[in-house]
């Protein structure tokens, strides 16, 4: 089985079949599956579904929404696998391997590459980096408008830039940087004013033989960071844009990011 929270939500079987289920047993579903194994309180669960608009018995509903919740997940028949919603005094807990769940796979990859990247693993790390990130089917909970799925994209949205950007540095210490340009363009649009993205597409761009490019994407954050905040670009960032302008060959080769930002 699979609990799908990155993209759209969704619950699968064992074939890869989803599993129907009303919009808000499915947020029920969101709201345990966010933190598997763990005990999530009736007043939490309550805000997550209702918000300030709660039916008049809130925890009978609720119990009810378990119960249907309940009966979605051993539809699944899912042999050999342990999942369903425990009610505890004040509280449910989603019991799930939490491989079963999108998010703490993502997450688990994450740390795997991570460590490999620490380990001087580089194309392994790259590899996992890579896998974590094929698991996102769009904006997580995308079908759901409440507070907390807001908050819930946005807590993931961070996660994602820095898995993405950790694995643009992994693919550029591999000399891969023509793969990656189009994400790092993809995420200076989203984060004008981040540095460490700017240094990222920069180098990849100067890699690729396009060091017109790289000159404009640091015009385009020095102007933004003079404009917006009144400040100039950190030192790093001016050093890589220094180094392009000398066309310096030394950063054409394999160096880790923050080797050459900080020389």
């Amino acid at each position: 089985m699979n609990v799908q929270l990155l993209g759209c939500l969704e619950l699968h079987n064992a074939a890869g079949e989803r599993v129907s289920a009303s919009p808000t047993v499915g947020l029920l579903l969101a709201a345990l599956a966010w933190s598997p194994n763990t005990f999530t309180a009736d007043g939490d669960i309550i805000d997550r579904l209702w918000e300030d608009r709660p039916p008049t018995y809130p925890r009978n509903a609720l119990y009810t929404l378990a119960t249907r919740l309940r009966k979605a997940i051993r539809s699944l028949d899912a042999s050999g696998v342990e999942c369903d919603v425990i009610r505890r005094q004040g509280g449910y807990v989603l019991v799930i391997d939490e491989e079963a769940v999108d998010t703490c796979r993502f997450r688990a990859l994450v740390r795997q590459a991570r460590g490999a990247s620490d380990r001087g693993e580089g194309e392994l790390a790259l590899r996992l980096y890579e896998d974590a990130l094929s698991l996102w089917r769009g904006d997580p909970l995308s079908d759901i408008r409440t507070q907390w799925a807001e908050g819930v994209r946005v807590t993931l949205g961070h996660e994602w830039r820095n898995a993405v950007l950790s694995c643009a540095e992994a693919a550029l210490h591999l000399n891969r940087h023509d793969d990656y340009v189009p994400q790092l363009h993809q995420l200076a649009a989203l984060h004008p004013l981040d540095e460490r993205v700017a240094g990222l597409l920069m180098l990849a761009l100067y890699r690729s033989g396009r060091q017109d490019e790289a000159l404009r994407s640091f015009h385009r954050i020095r102007s933004g960071l003079v404009d917006g905040l009144g400040d100039e670009p950190g030192h790093e960032l001016r050093a890589l844009h220094e180094r392009i302008l000398r066309r310096d060959e030394r950063i054409r080769i394999t160096h880790p990011i923050l080797d050459i930002l900080a020389s």
